[in-house]
């Protein structure tokens, strides 16, 4: 099962990446996803960011400030490893590991919980991270991927 879920987690990346992003597409794939959590009423927080800039974010209805602080740690697993905080977890567990200090990194600033995917443009690489917080993290995970396959249509 754990090597199953790997690999669509990987297949996913592949599949998702894009010809092109910039602060419009920001725009429209953050609004695809509040208007996706708004009309199933979930709690989450919303993020998308480009390096140091933010360039979108939403906190819905039942969301908490502490959802921002694991968004921050889930983006920090997206810019260091450049994959999503789902799979980095997912192949940590599969091998018995847990992202911590033995690691190098300090497990209070970064999350490998499932909820931020990387923006990959061909060619190119990750350019931005978006990301989802607020729900359990396999489902944070297909929330952003769901909006990424609509935004790719």
């Amino acid at each position: 099962m754990t090597d199953d879920l790997i690999a669509e987690l990987e297949s996913q990346e592949r599949e998702l990446e894009l010809s092109r992003f910039d602060n419009a597409d920001a725009w429209r794939l953050g609004s695809s996803l509040v208007r996706l959590a708004t009309d199933r009423e979930l709690p989450v927080a919303i993020d998308i960011r480009r390096g140091a800039q933010q360039l979108f974010h939403a906190a819905l209805a039942g969301s908490v400030a502490d959802n921002d602080r694991w968004i921050e740690r889930k983006v920090r697993v997206v810019e260091r490893y450049g994959v999503s905080s789902f799979l980095v977890g997912r192949r940590l567990a599969a091998k018995g590991q847990e992202l911590d200090a033995g690691m190098g990194v300090n497990p209070a600033d970064y999350a490998a919980h499932g909820g931020a995917f990387p923006i990959r443009i061909k060619d190119v690489g990750v350019v931005a991270v978006v990301t989802v917080s607020g729900l359990p993290q396999a489902e944070d995970h297909a929330l952003v991927v769901e909006a990424l396959r609509a935004f790719r249509s």
